[in-house]
C-alpha cells in the first residue's frame, strides 16, 4: 500500500513551533509524515510516497520530489495534535487526476458531490496509509494545469484543550462533513502560509 512519507511546507520552523508542533530539525512528525519547513514559495510546494513502484517520479504532473525516509513516531504536540487525518489536493481535470492516481496502484474509495448548484465539484478520496487524501475538482474540466496541495486537516486529541491553546487565532468548532465529529480552522493571521482544520477524533462506536 501507497503510504504518504513527506511533505515540503513553505513555511519557516519557528512558525509552526509557534502553533503547538513539536520541531525536530526543521521538521514535524505526524502519522508517519514528515512535514518539512522552509523555502521561500509558500504552502504545500512537494511530495514523496513510500510503496510505489519505482520509477514513478510524478501522479499528473505533479512531481514527487521529495526522499522517501523511514516513518518517525508522532510527539505529543502541545496543541494536541494526534494525527494527520487528511490533505487536500485541487484539480481542474478531477477524472484526469483520479486516473494518474489509479495508476499507480492506488485505490479510488468513494466520489462525493459538493460544491454550490452556481460551482459544482466532486471530491474524490484514497488512502495513503493512515491518511485520507482528498482530492477536490470542477464537475466539468477547467483547465490543463497539474494539481496543486490546498491545506491539511488534523486530529486533534480533545478539541477544547486545542481551542484554548490557539485562542482567537482558532475559529469555534462546528459541526463537520463526518457524522459525529467536529471542526476548526486557523485563522491566516496565524501565520502558516497553509489552511490548516483542526477536527475531533472518531467517534467511540
Amino acid at each position: 500500500m501507497a503510504e504518504l512519507a513527506a511533505l515540503l511546507i513553505g513555511d519557516a520552523p519557528e512558525v509552526w513551533a509557534g502553533l503547538g508542533f513539536v520541531v525536530d530539525d526543521g521538521a514535524v512528525h505526524v502519522s508517519g509524515v514528515r512535514h518539512q519547513l522552509g523555502g521561500a514559495a509558500k504552502g504545500v510546494r512537494d511530495w514523496s510516497l513510500r510503496g510505489l513502484e519505482d520509477g514513478v517520479d510524478a501522479i499528473d504532473g505533479f512531481p514527487l520530489g521529495l526522499d522517501v525516509a523511514p516513518a518517525e513516531p508522532t510527539p505529543a504536540h502541545p496543541n494536541g495534535v494526534v494525527a494527520l487525518d487528511h490533505v487536500v489536493l485541487f484539480t481542474p481535470n478531477l477524472g484526469r487526476t483520479i486516473e494518474a492516481i489509479e495508476s499507480v496502484g492506488i485505490d479510488l474509495r468513494r466520489v462525493r458531490d459538493t460544491g454550490s448548484p452556481a460551482e459544482p465539484r466532486q471530491q474524490a478520496f484514497f488512502k495513503l496509509g493512515d491518511v485520507v487524501l482528498e482530492v477536490v475538482g470542477p464537475k466539468t474540466p477547467s483547465g490543463d494545469g497539474a494539481p496543486r496541495f490546498f491545506g491539511l486537516a488534523w486530529t486533534v486529541d480533545d478539541p477544547a484543550a486545542t481551542a484554548a491553546f490557539f485562542g482567537d487565532k482558532l475559529k469555534p468548532f462546528k459541526d463537520a462533513v463526518q457524522p459525529g465529529r467536529r471542526i476548526a480552522t486557523l485563522s491566516s493571521s496565524a501565520g502558516s502560509t497553509v489552511p490548516h482544520a483542526f477536527m475531533s477524533g472518531e467517534p467511540a462506536t
